[in-house]
């Protein structure tokens, strides 16, 4: 008997969807590897700031947080620039690489050539601006390639599964190679020179994930794909009304704001390395752990991701987001659960107590990263609804928009983490490994730890109950639009003969 061939998603939808080349879609993420290496530079700028410039580890941290909040502010103008220009070859490529160039000369500026010159914070803050500039440029349009390259549900998850594997394996293996190759090489001291040579090798690593990224967008980087529909041509210019209008009436889209910001405030707080103390150092007695675990999960969320990406393409990103959420919010109550009924300096000396906290802590990662992927697809769904709802393709505005409120959430993290440890009484001094652990110090870990991401998963549920854009009515936008298309595409032809 012959085996039925499986349905496509177009054959079983009934929408012609545009479909990327696996490759095309792996390369296109390299961008986000590319973004990771200049992440783990930005992570020494603390050291350089000190080092190179003289500046003050109190002082750094305030000029590191204030142009994180810039860094949010000049997103939306540049999402305008990018939606407003039309190049005869495409955009994405032109703003990958001019930003790319902006970011990588001014980490080389910084880190090699006017390191150890004497000129002071001033010239650190204005190239640290620069690079900022760069560097939001060459992430919105790395950003707005998943949405150009394929708009098939079963395929779209895939692109957060690179771009996620890109974001685990990258700034792991980079930081690697900075604290094993080049940390040695100069007394094991974070020098000047030694942040040079690291600035060199790894801009010339982002060049050639850069490169690969471009070429991988290549087929899609052109003008039809950035089309307007149902709109006249006055009507097709960009303005700052039509940010203000995703932002003020898709519906969807302030949902999935929400989501996104609920979930990335208990990301950040927790990632805090004050909070990392406390939970691993204090509770668990153990340091390193966090380290350790962070490595482990590596391989497990990468196959978690590539379940979720399965699950979102059969049901939709919204019945995977609710799905997962509440499957985040049962462990992480769990884990809390347990963290409060045991002895936690106890748990890596019992193998009974070992396993279950091992177990649980890796499935709750796990979970998060499907929710994550799920996000992703999300945020391309809420794009197509915009081009069905007003008639244009906002991939940048989207982007943009969405960006402000994360760099915004994100320079709330460190206030929120350092606010809740004063509470608790380090006001002069901060939480070290060796402090011995006290209720205080259980109960605000647990609150920060566990507590404020089940606060975010709740956020999220409710957010979710109003969210329109589930698998059958991204199919009905998805017709909507290949209809207008193909009526735009008649009324054209006619209108240049006439």
């Amino acid at each position: 008997m012959a085996r039925i061939p499986k349905q496509t998603a177009s054959q079983a939808d009934g929408v012609e969807y545009r479909r990327a080349r696996t490759w095309e879609i792996a390369f296109s993420q390299l961008n986000n590897g590319s973004a990771m290496i200049f992440y783990v530079l930005v992570g020494l700028m603390s050291y350089l700031q000190n080092a190179g410039y003289g500046i003050a580890v109190a002082v750094a941290g305030v000029i590191l947080t204030v142009t994180r909040v810039f860094d949010g502010v000049i997103d939306p103008l540049l999402g305008l620039i990018i939606e407003k220009v039309r190049f005869r070859f495409g955009k994405l490529r032109f703003f990958m690489l001019v930003g790319w160039a902006i970011r990588s000369l001014a980490i080389l500026m910084l880190f090699v050539w006017g390191s150890d010159a004497g000129l002071g914070a001033a010239f650190f803050i204005a190239l640290y601006v620069v690079y900022i500039i760069g560097s939001s440029m060459n992430d919105i349009a790395g950003q707005m390639s998943g949405p150009v390259l394929t708009n098939d549900p079963r395929q779209r998850p895939t692109v957060q599964v690179w771009a996620t594997v890109y974001a685990y394996l990258i700034p792991s293996i980079f930081t690697i190679i900075s604290t094993v190759v080049f940390l040695p090489r100069h007394g094991n001291e974070f020098t000047v020179a030694m942040l040079s040579e690291t600035a060199l090798t790894y801009v010339a690593c982002s060049f050639v994930f850069q490169v690969l990224a471009c070429i991988g967008v290549a087929r899609v980087d052109k003008p039809e794909s950035f089309a307007h529909i149902s709109v006249t041509r006055e009507k097709a210019e960009v303005t700052v009304r039509d940010m203000w209008n995703v932002l003020a009436h898709n519906g969807s889209f302030q949902r999935y704001l929400i989501s996104g910001a609920s979930d990335k405030l208990a990301q950040v707080v927790r990632s805090q390395a004050v909070i990392g103390t406390l939970m691993w150092g204090i509770l668990l007695g153990n340091m390193q752990l966090g380290t350790v675990l962070s490595l482990v999960a590596i391989l497990p969320g990468i196959i978690f991701a590539i379940f979720g990406a399965r699950y979102t393409g059969k049901h939709g990103s919204k019945a995977a987001t609710v799905t997962w959420t509440w499957i985040c919010l049962i462990l992480a109550a769990v884990m809390a659960a347990f963290c409060l009924l045991v002895d936690l300096r106890a748990v890596l000396g019992s193998l009974a107590l070992t396993i279950p906290f091992f177990l649980v802590y890796l499935l709750l990662n796990g979970a998060s990263m499907v929710v994550t992927v799920a996000n992703g697809a999300m945020r391309a769904d809420v794009i197509d609804s915009e081009l069905d709802r007003s008639g244009k393709f906002l991939p940048a505005t989207v982007t943009a928009t969405y960006n402000i409120v994360d760099q915004v959430i994100s320079s709330l993290g460190s206030t929120l983490a350092l606010g809740a440890v004063a509470l608790i009484g380090f006001t002069t001094v901060m939480p070290q490994p060796t402090d011995s652990p006290n209720t205080a110090i259980l109960m605000m870990t647990m609150v920060l730890f566990f507590g404020l991401p089940i606060l975010g998963w709740i956020c999220t549920l409710i957010a979710m109950r109003g969210y329109k854009l589930d698998r059958t009515e991204m199919i009905e936008v998805q017709k909507r639009v290949a209809g207008r298309k193909a009526e735009q595409a008649e009324v054209e032809p006619i209108a240049n003969l006439s």
